[in-house]
């Protein structure tokens, strides 16, 4: 009686056990591949550089970054897009992701398909111009600028990039008919205007701080409501009369439609992991930034944001009148 109550307790505790054959192993098994939209060297690619480290470490796995660029981010985009939705190949977009429902006509994804993770962090942009450049405010850049208009060379990274949507808004704003020189990327911009070739551009502080501190570029006003502490003696565009030129190019994380909850909830924790680290805040704060509140890394604020931005370019970016294709 007692053997045959002993077999059947052990028969119930077994039963209680998981299926261990059919269990899905931990993720991730194998490194994550990271793809940044935009050329080395530009800012979403310092800024991806900074998170990968501290990403290894919380995922137990290798997060590598890759370079994917074009058609304002779009290339790199359409790659994650059609990657396998199983988390092992992620995107790190900017607003770009956005503004691309009203730039193209033709894209090979919806932009709000995505999963979203989690926003990374909010980087303000600054006017700059080449070292050489007379004025020393924003109301005498702006007078030197009306007086040349098209003779005005004002540059940017391409159709879609962060520096593209800071100069729309300037010209439209300013109607002055400045001349737009279209580059392939910000590193080959800020090798023009050091030379003296280009004139002026919009840049994410992220990539612009170092260059604007040791004076290979002159800073002439921030895009944000007010100056920023890393920059403390660079007005804001209201304070030099154009308080209606206000961007912040935000970050976010995303994942190709249809990958697991679970592994998007993984790689959220492990994101806000990684915006906790002491070492990333204070790189992003040398670079003019920070972190997003933790609760604005996940999935649903990251959604919220995607939706609202997409709905706030749209109206400005086909009043403009430029389109990629």
């Amino acid at each position: 009686m007692k053997k045959r109550s002993l077999i059947a307790a052990l028969g119930a505790v077994l039963l209680g056990l998981p299926d261990l054959a059919g269990a899905q192993p931990a993720w991730p098994q194998r490194p994550v591949t990271m793809i940044i939209p935009f050329a080395a060297g530009g800012p979403t690619d310092v800024l991806a550089r900074a998170l990968t480290e501290p990403l290894t470490r919380d995922l137990g796995q290798p997060v590598v970054a890759e370079n994917v660029t074009g058609a304002g981010g779009t290339i790199g985009a359409a790659r994650v897009a059609a990657a396998r939705p199983d988390g092992y190949t992620l995107l790190l977009g900017n607003i770009g992701l956005a503004t691309s429902v009203a730039l193209y006509r033709r894209l090979p994804y919806d932009p709000a398909g995505f999963e979203t993770i989690g926003l990374i962090t909010p980087v303000p942009m600054t006017l700059i111009a080449r070292p050489g450049l007379p004025a020393q405010t924003l109301p005498e850049l702006l007078a030197w600028a009306r007086q040349r208009g098209s003779e005005v060379n004002l540059a940017h990274a391409g159709i879609g990039s962060a520096s593209h949507l800071c100069a729309t808004l300037l010209r439209s704003i300013t109607r002055i008919p400045m001349t737009t020189v279209v580059f392939r990327g910000t590193a080959p911009v800020m090798t023009e205007m050091m030379a003296g070739r280009i004139d002026l551009t919009c840049d994410q502080t992220t990539n612009a701080m170092p260059y604007i501190q040791d004076g290979r570029v002159k800073a002439y006003a921030v895009t944000t409501a007010e100056r920023l502490a890393a920059l403390p003696d660079v007005a804001t565009m209201a304070e030099g009369g154009l308080p209606d030129l206000q961007v912040t190019i935000w970050h976010g994380l995303y994942a190709p439609h249809g990958t697991p909850a679970a592994v998007v909830e993984r790689i959220a924790r492990a994101l806000q992991a990684t915006l906790r680290d002491e070492t990333v805040g204070r790189r992003l704060a040398d670079l003019g930034s920070a972190p997003e509140p933790q609760e604005r890394v996940t999935p649903a604020a990251h959604r919220a944001m995607l939706d609202a931005e997409i709905a706030r370019w749209r109206p400005i970016l086909q009043a403009a009148g430029e389109f990629a294709d």
